[in-house]
């Protein structure tokens, strides 16, 4: 009997290949083919892909999650082969893998022409989120989520929704997606369209969706403007939450369109009679208001005459005696306060306005309370190289000069006899509104001395003129005299009580003696000044005139003589 010869490697080779349909195991390994369903054992499908066994695939991996597979024996489906036989002798399947390739192959074709893709966030992860593009995992950044920071994303997760791919690296199996992406090139075609739909001008209703310090962002129906707080409202607006809040809807005007940032500026106070309108004849020059502080700055403060019209006073027409201080220690923020009207410029929408003015002038009022010559009492706020500073009522000073403080002594040691913070007493002797100026004298309170005019007492005596007077004190400097019984007081100094020197001596003379003197002049404050010297010489000139002269050979002593004789006679 004769034995058939055994199939060689090649015949074995060609029979498995005729076995597969042309195709080798390698041929299958790596490919996605298609199978089908010949049975459903437990959470498994028994699938059929033409090679000598069959393999079986989860349940799960054919639908999405939360979904059911929907499979029956007989169905057609497409399967990834990872190896042809495992150790069990199965073929090694899945749907998964299968899903994944075709999901890569069409999703590098979209990404390469720019379009989206949609997809589905079932999961977070560090930094983000996983997103499944319909078999194909993909990484959401947390950042490209939204426009802006969501806070709970359980919301958008297990939704279809289209997605942005930022970049892909198959061979890594990495894919990076975006949804803020599509979100804002839809906003940006939104707002495109609604833009072109308004105009400046157009009056418009919107719902206020965020509050900052600077103004408040509306929403007009898909597009947002801002709403600055300068717009809202002619009077003053220290912050947006005053007027509007969250949720209001507010009925604004649009004042600017930027077509190049597509901004869109609005306005509430322009849906308002403007205030300043005719201001000019409202708020007259000189006219005298009542307002409330509002403002306060480092050069003035502002005040509100009526609801959006303010005007500044400056500090320097704050007060008429606190010069060179913080506004802030003169007025306070709600305050009421008269004013007046300064300057009005309506096209700048400035009103100049005045605090002091609107009070009396402290000069004005101490001149008709304390007229030139009445007495006064007040402390020494400053001694200077020229007198002394006396704080008055009205919060004003008044000036005593070096030569006002006392008689018969030198400025200077006149001064030395005072201090600051001392109580002293002195006369008024002039009033200079204009200069705001107060001159003082203090020995004019001294005994015997003459009023601030001196009009009463010295008005008689005329400077030439010869007078008897009284010693009333005798000092290092000279004497104290008064003329008559109860004329006007002087002073003679210690040089004009004689020609020679050995007269020149106060200690030659004593009080209420009596003695010729001339009028010399008068000092500021009328009071006048009186010389025996100059009584002396013009008695020598006028004895020469009638008696002869020395070039006559008689001399001084006969002339003098002569002179003496005639007075007797």
């Amino acid at each position: 009997m004769a034995t058939s010869a055994s199939p060689s490697r090649d015949d074995f080779a060609a029979l498995l290949e005729e076995t597969l349909g042309g195709a080798s195991d390698g041929g299958f390994e790596g490919r996605v083919v298609k199978g089908t369903v010949t049975a459903i054992e437990n959470d498994k499908a028994v699938i059929d892909v033409g090679l000598k066994s069959e393999g079986r695939v989860p349940l799960k991996e054919f639908a999405p999650p939360g979904q059911q597979h929907g499979l029956k024996v007989g169905d057609e489906v497409e399967v990834f082969v990872d190896r042809v036989e495992n150790a069990d002798g199965e073929a090694m399947l899945s749907r998964d893998r299968a899903r994944r390739e075709a999901a890569w192959d069409k999703l590098e074709s979209e990404f390469g022409e720019g379009k989206r893709v949609e997809g589905v966030i079932f999961g977070r992860v560090k930094g983000g989120f996983t997103v499944d593009l319909d078999g194909a995992v993909a990484f959401l950044p947390g950042s490209q989520v939204d426009i802006r920071p969501v806070r709970d994303v359980q919301p958008l997760m297990d939704v279809p929704q289209p997605f942005q791919i930022l970049k892909m690296d198959r061979r890594r199996g990495n894919i990076v997606v975006s949804r803020r992406a599509v979100l804002e090139e839809t906003r940006a075609e939104q707002r495109s369209e609604l833009i072109d739909k308004l105009s400046e001008g157009q009056i418009i209703d919107g719902v206020v969706k965020n509050i900052t310090d600077y103004g408040a962002f509306v929403d007009l129906g898909g597009i947002d403007g801002l709403l600055h707080v300068t717009d809202m409202s002619y009077k003053r607006v220290n912050h947006p939450s005053e007027v509007i809040n969250i949720g209001d809807t507010v009925r604004v005007q649009i004042v600017r369109i930027n077509q190049d940032t597509q901004r869109i500026s609005l306005g509430m106070k322009q849906l308002e009679s403007d205030p300043w309108e005719g201001v000019a004849a409202k708020y007259p020059v000189g006219a005298k208001l009542h307002g409330t502080v509002t403002n306060i700055t480092e050069y003035g403060a502002f005040v509100e005459l009526e609801a959006g019209i303010e005007g500044l006073v400056h500090v320097s027409e704050m007060s008429w005696t606190k010069k060179n201080v913080h506004p802030g220690k003169i007025v306070s923020t709600s305050q009421e306060v008269d004013v007046m009207v300064l300057e009005v410029d309506s096209d700048k929408r400035r009103i100049s306005l005045g605090l002091k003015q609107a009070q009396q002038n402290p000069w004005e009022a101490f001149a008709e309370k304390h007229p030139v010559g009445s007495q006064v009492e007040g402390e020494v706020k400053n001694a200077t190289e020229f007198g002394l500073f006396i704080g008055l009522d009205g919060d004003v000073d008044g000036m005593v000069h070096m030569s006002d403080i006392a008689w018969g002594i030198s400025g200077e040691d006149a001064l030395a006899l005072h201090r600051k913070g001392e109580q002293v007493k002195a006369v008024v002797l002039d009033v200079d509104v204009e200069k705001e100026r107060i001159s003082l004298g203090m020995k004019q309170l001294e005994k015997g001395a003459p009023s601030a005019g001196g009009v009463a007492s010295s008005g008689t005596l005329k400077r030439g003129e010869v007078v008897t007077v009284t010693v009333l004190e005798v000092r290092d400097g000279g004497l104290e005299v008064q003329a008559g019984d109860d004329g006007a007081t002087g002073f003679i100094k210690r040089t004009d009580l004689g020609r020679d020197r050995d007269e020149q001596r106060p200690d030659r003379f004593q009080v209420g003696q009596k003695v010729d003197a001339m009028v010399t002049g008068f000092d500021r404050s009328k009071k006048p000044n009186f010389s025996i010297k100059a009584h002396q010489l013009a008695e020598e000139k006028q004895a020469v005139e009638q008696y002869g002269s020395s070039d006559s050979g008689a001399s001084l002593g006969d002339i003098l003589g002569e002179a003496l004789k005639a007075g007797r006679s």
